[in-house]
């Protein structure tokens, strides 16, 4: 219902109730349809009252005037686009879920549903506008004349003003009820012809999981090569800044370490807005992602920055599969990327073991007084679900001899989603 309410010391009307609200919403959907009926309704009137007036049985003439105007109507219905529209109406009008997209119609299967729905809205709101159009007023005239001579030609509705009254109410009613019967009937029914067959929800819902797998690949890729790009120019910028009167030779040394590291920032977003071009079916043209034979150079940047990095390989790491050895490598940036932030200047010691099972293992010392640093944990989540990925585990927190240890272990043989 609407009510009122004070806003600012004034009287306003409060917003209807989400009832009122969805009824008359369906409402409007089913006028939309009446709009078309007329429409149609005038220029199809002729060819359906010379079908009508032909001589032919009527059980022969009417199903042949209603094909005339439904065909029209299923044939607009057919177009691939007339899904989307009537899916934004459905969604927005009908059930209230006008977040839920409904794309073009792409087989035959969806364009006749279309068209059906099409057919049956178009009907629908013809009843409902006629309804509205005709019963609303005759029950105003009910009430208000004194003898409703006139409405229904030479007769007279019998009784007096009581009876007159309560015919009134029941037509009323009875357009309310039958436009609300008709929008929950179409409410129930237009979801499942938009839907589709459970193939196509199947393939719909598997879309949309691949979806959403390549936005988490796209965030963390961006959170671990482009932020830890960004970590070691804060950190080297930092250092620059407080070196700048006292040791301007190693400022200088920082400052060209920032530099290295925007620079390798710019590539690996590069590398990134590639895989987004690749997502969204466009020419990738990036390079090669980096792996594990790319770890000296990776280690390097980090001991640029302040790092103490020890580094132990044991195994072939070159001959790892390629997918295991990009998200090892990504595993370890991560690493490293976290020391930095949280323990910088620490000394850290970095072990990969490719024997069987990919292992690494990272550990650095934590300092009495941490830096604050900002950040929601997303590192630590990215580094599970990459190893999540590949079947492997993550195992992260305080050692026994109160270092920091990531420990990683992935499955060589190990098939995940990512390519």
């Amino acid at each position: 219902m609407i009510g009122m309410a004070c806003q600012d010391g004034a009287v306003v009307p409060a917003a209807p109730s989400p009832a009122l609200r969805r009824e008359l919403h369906r409402w409007v959907y089913l006028l939309l349809g009446g709009a078309f009926a007329l429409a149609g309704g005038v220029v199809l009137a002729w060819p359906v009252e010379v079908l009508i007036t032909s001589g032919l049985p009527l059980v022969i003439a009417a199903p042949l005037a209603l094909l005339v105007v439904a065909a029209p109507l299923a044939a607009v219905g057919a177009l691939a686009e007339s899904r989307s529209i009537e899916g934004a109406a459905v969604g927005a009008l009908l059930t209230g879920r006008a977040e839920e997209r409904v794309g073009p119609s792409t087989t035959a299967g969806q364009r006749a549903r279309t068209g059906l729905l099409l057919v049956l809205h178009v009907l629908a709101g013809g009843v409902a506008g006629a309804l509205l159009v005709v019963g609303l007023p005759t029950a105003v005239l009910l009430a208000a004349t004194p003898d409703a001579g006139g409405l229904f030609g030479d007769a007279r509705v019998p009784g007096g003003w009581g009876v007159r009254l309560a015919l009134a109410v029941v037509l009323a009613v009875a357009v309310v009820a039958g436009g609300d019967l008709l929008g929950r009937g179409l409410a129930a029914l237009a979801p499942r012809l938009l839907a589709g067959s459970t193939a196509e929800r199947l393939a719909a819902a598997e879309a949309s999981v691949s979806l959403l797998a390549g936005r988490d690949r796209l965030a963390r890729e961006l959170h671990d090569s482009v932020g830890h790009s960004l970590s070691l120019v804060t950190v080297q910028a930092g250092a620059a800044r407080r070196l700048l009167t006292r040791d301007p030779a190693a400022a200088e040394t920082a400052l060209r370490a920032t530099e290295d590291a925007a620079r390798r920032a710019l590539v690996d977003l590069d590398h990134v807005l590639g895989l987004l071009r690749e997502e969204s079916g466009g020419p990738a043209g990036t390079g090669p992602a980096p792996d594990l034979r790319d770890l000296d150079a990776l280690v390097g940047t980090a001991r640029a920055a302040g790092a103490r990095v020890e580094v132990s390989v044991t195994g072939q790491v070159g001959a790892l599969p390629a997918v295991v050895s990009r998200e090892a490598y990504r595993i370890v940036q991560e690493g490293l990327t976290n020391a930095l932030r949280h323990a910088p200047g620490a000394a850290c010691r970095l072990e990969v073991e490719a024997a069987g099972d990919l292992r690494i293992r990272l550990a650095n010392e934590v300092p009495g007084t941490v830096p604050g640093t900002a950040g929601g944990g997303r590192g630590l989540r990215g580094l599970r679900e990459r190893a999540r990925d590949l079947r492997g585990v993550v195992d992260a927190g305080p050692g026994d001899d109160g270092r920091w240890v990531l420990a990683v272990r992935l499955p060589v043989h190990a098939r995940g989603s990512l390519r």
